[in-house]
């Protein structure tokens, strides 16, 4: 959100005051743009939808709003290769590439995101078999510090470094992505004791081509997600529009939003009210196209922390956060995210050489999460966690160094990329160095 010059993300976790904010159009204004400031001696920051909860966006310098940049600038149906600039939603693309015949292979459970932030920051969805959305990228153009516009394709030296960026190396303008044909998915959801979908996990990921499971604390609880591609000529079946309100409408949003303005001054009540969020959920199946499957309508305002750990960790993490929470330190209102993905390339990613499971913690915008995720932090990063880059954390370089092989070398992209740090802030000094 931006008003006059002060900019909140949507999760009111962050606040800046940039000295002006631009609405460039084209790759060429952000040149001109980039330029100007750089020859001032003023810090330049994009910005896409605002999403992510730390402050990897923030600037006191000048904020690119990329809102007026969300055109598809190409497509080669017979390649399944689309060019985007950088600032459009997942939310607008997904369907624009239905009317081309194609879609993304995978996408996280929200869609407000820019495709630029959605790649910066390793957004990813769930698939053990699967990646996040920056392995589909096959090119990247960004503009750099001098003002230049460079494209780094899959033949470039930093393409490893480009696909996630963290806004550190330059303004990202446009995208190329390698898209698959269009597909639907067949959505079965149903409630489970967490014990039985902890004894079934590997069976679970490793036969459905997407699967995730949200587990409601102090609770044996959990609501599983299995989506899987349907044959050829399967016609769609969307939850009707009763259900539709009833479940992704009313109870996951009205009514919780309601439950969590209570508890968050009656905490004591937290356990008897998650007892009866899960118990409300009842199963669903249904087929519809991948985008709508994989999104979640999500209006209740929260903050999040989310690291990936090896997939032989979940059954002792999970275990933990129960300990956790079972010695009485908080309640805590908001399910645990559960997600997979498999191993990739691509330098700053939270799945480069590694399957990962994924553990998400929540916490209600009005409720303190500061304990909480400190917490979370210490069991995750005892199994060797690394946080989502768009996620509250408060680790720093000397970590991620031994986290990440690549790390120094996309340092090194940097230092050649942005010397004077035109697009750094303190988010990047601390992840940096």
């Amino acid at each position: 959100m931006t008003t006059q010059n002060t900019w909140t993300n949507w999760s009111r976790s962050v606040e800046t005051h940039p000295v002006r904010i631009e609405h460039p159009g084209s790759t060429a204004d952000v040149q001109r743009i980039v330029a100007e400031a750089a020859a001032a001696g003023i810090k330049v920051k994009a910005v896409g939808a605002s999403h992510s909860f730390t402050p990897i966006a923030a600037t006191d310098g000048v904020l690119l709003r990329l809102d007026r940049m969300r055109r598809i600038v190409a497509h080669d149906s017979a390649t399944g290769r689309v060019r985007v600039q950088a600032g459009i939603s997942l939310h607008d693309l997904n369907p624009q590439l239905k009317a081309i015949g194609l879609a993304l292979p995978n996408l996280g459970d929200v869609d407000p995101q820019s495709v630029a932030g959605a790649i910066s920051t390793g957004t990813h969805g769930t698939g053990g078999k699967l990646f996040g959305i920056s392995a589909a990228v096959v090119g990247v153009q960004l503009v750099t510090a001098d003002g230049q516009v460079v494209d780094i394709n899959e033949d470039h030296p930093w393409f490893g470094a480009a696909r996630v960026t963290l806004g550190a190396l330059g303004i990202v303008t446009e995208v190329t992505l390698q898209c698959v044909p269009a597909f639907l998915l067949h959505a079965r959801e149903e409630p489970m004791p967490l014990a039985d979908v902890l004894g079934r996990v590997d069976e679970l990921v490793d036969d459905n081509d997407h699967f995730e499971f949200y587990w409601f604390p102090h609770t044996d609880k959990a609501l599983t997600k299995r989506n899987n591609r349907v044959a050829d000529g399967t016609e769609r079946r969307p939850v009707s529009r009763f259900r539709h309100w009833l479940d992704d409408e009313l109870l996951s949003n009205t009514v919780f939003e309601g439950l969590n303005r209570v508890v968050a001054r009656k905490r004591s009540w937290i356990p008897r009210t998650n007892a009866f969020a899960a118990s409300v959920l009842s199963a669903r199946e249904y087929v519809d196209d991948s985008f709508n499957v994989f999104v979640s309508s999500r209006t209740v305002r929260f903050r999040e922390s989310e690291f990936a750990m090896p997939r032989a960790a979940l059954p002792s993490v999970l275990a933990e956060l129960e300990a956790w929470f079972a010695a009485g330190h908080e309640n805590i209102s908001f399910p645990i995210e559960v997600r997979f993905t498999a191993a990739d390339d691509v330098w700053l990613s939270t799945g480069h050489e590694r399957d990962n499971c994924y553990v998400a913690v929540h916490q209600y915008w009005r409720s303190d999460h500061e304990a909480y995720f400190a917490a979370a932090r210490d069991i995750f990063t005892a199994h060797e966690g690394r946080p989502h880059w768009g996620k509250l954390h408060t680790l720093d370089a000397s970590y991620f160094a031994t986290a990440y092989d690549r790390f120094d070398d996309f340092v090194a992209v940097r230092d050649d990329l942005d010397p004077k740090r035109t697009f750094g802030n303190h988010y990047l000094t601390q992840v940096l160095g």
